[in-house]
């Protein structure tokens, strides 16, 4: 069985920044998504954290994460960020490059969503590589759920800190099995 990915949307920043990165009217055509970003956040400091919403929801938010800081590998559970007085899901901890990260470079990050049109609670797995030519370097493998049996038809993607910078860039692809 053929996997066939078929680019739903896509969004690059321009100048001046953005505030979030938004999909909506997301098509319930496919059998999974797949978010491809490469983004940077304009906060002073080497990484930050990366919220996210389905739907608009506020709720419901959970994972399991597998962080290798610096050669030190660390492990815990995520539930949410409070970013500008919203609840939004924790998609990881420290993996958004950020101001005081090596100059022009940018994470690598990677969002599984199967069954995301289904009846059932919203599984998902993020994979994420904040790059730094640096002792700084973050690799990031959560394991998500997202409480709800709503089809998704929308994905918000917002830094915990600072705003997305000129140049940052995401993919949402559908995947039908056939």
């Amino acid at each position: 069985m053929a996997n066939t990915f078929t680019l739903i949307a896509s969004s690059t920043v321009g100048a001046g920044g953005a505030a979030s990165i938004d999909f909506t009217s997301i098509p319930s055509t496919y059998t999974d998504l797949v978010l491809k970003m490469c983004a940077r956040s304009s906060n002073a400091s080497a990484n930050t954290s990366l919220g996210y919403n389905f739907n608009g929801s506020t709720s419901g938010y959970s994972g399991v994460n597998a962080l290798n800081y610096q050669g030190t590998v660390y492990g815990g559970t995520f539930t949410t960020l409070s970013i500008g007085g919203v609840t939004y899901g924790r998609l990881d901890d420290s993996g958004l490059d950020a101001a005081n990260a090596t100059s022009s470079t940018f994470s690598n990050g990677e969002l599984y969503i199967p069954n995301y049109a289904g009846n059932t609670n919203k599984s998902w797995s993020w994979d994420c590589v904040a790059e730094n030519n640096s002792t700084a370097a973050v690799g990031i493998l959560v394991a998500g759920l997202w409480s709800n049996t709503a089809a998704i038809t929308s994905i918000k993607l917002i830094p915990y800190q600072g705003s997305f910078v000129q140049y940052s860039t995401a993919y949402l692809y559908g995947v039908k099995n056939s």
